[in-house]
């Protein structure tokens, strides 16, 4: 049997929109409870299908309760599912997400979303050095027809030790390496959702396995693990 997301999942997210409180939530938490352990036996389907074209050793479904301490926003309740995918550390790198909202809000996303400084700037040295088999990547019709192009914050000329006239500071400037891709409701609900999401993540193979080679080796090729 092929995993669904239900539509009483996406409903529910409707409704706490506009009843985003306590009161509400905790009279309606045993229904949530319920679609939760749906919910979840979706994403736990993913990580077993990942794992059969990927080395895949984590899956993290975020909790529905949102961290007010530091936030503007007061709500307490998030509206949406979200869960991450780990790629098995440290010989491979990148993640997976997939996130789960009504109004046509759902996505997923791969790459690298905060890179921490060290590979941040070994990935932008392999791009200063040579940017030849990335833009091949991302070049290939197929790979452009699931993912688009790359995605994320960057910075607005170019970063400390490079500079603005390399050929590849469109490539070096960004702070982010992301590639997402959205569904509207009626796709998350239709029994082609599961095998679309699968698909689309053994598509970014090609980026995951040239950047892992990158980021698990120095400039000259030689293996930091």
């Amino acid at each position: 049997m092929i995993p669904q997301i239900q539509k009483e999942a996406l409903g529910f997210f409707k409704r706490l929109e506009k009843n985003n409180d306590r009161d509400w939530f905790n009279e309606h938490k045993p229904e949530f409870k319920e679609l939760e352990k749906d919910v979840k036996a979706f994403y736990n389907a993913v990580f077993k299908k990942i794992g059969e074209h990927d080395e895949v050793d984590k899956l993290k479904i975020f909790r529905i309760y949102r961290d007010v301490r530091f936030s503007k926003n007061k709500l307490p309740y998030k509206t949406h599912f979200g869960g991450s995918f780990h790629r098995t550390k440290p010989r491979l790198r990148g993640g997976y997400y997939l996130h789960i909202q009504p109004n046509n809000e759902s996505f997923i996303a791969t790459g690298f979303w905060e890179p921490v400084s060290a590979d941040l700037l070994r990935i932008r040295k392999e791009f200063e050095m040579d940017d030849t088999e990335i833009r091949a990547i991302l070049k290939d019709e197929n790979f452009k027809s699931v993912w688009g192009g790359i995605v994320g914050d960057e910075v607005k000329t170019a970063p400390k030790g490079f500079s603005k006239e390399h050929k590849s500071i469109d490539l070096i400037r960004k702070k982010q390496y992301i590639f997402t891709k959205k569904y509207t409701d009626a796709q998350v609900l239709s029994e082609g959702f599961f095998d679309d999401v699968n698909q689309s993540f053994k598509a970014i193979r090609p980026y995951f396995n040239y950047m892992s080679d990158v980021l698990t080796t120095d400039l000259n090729g030689e293996s930091l693990i």
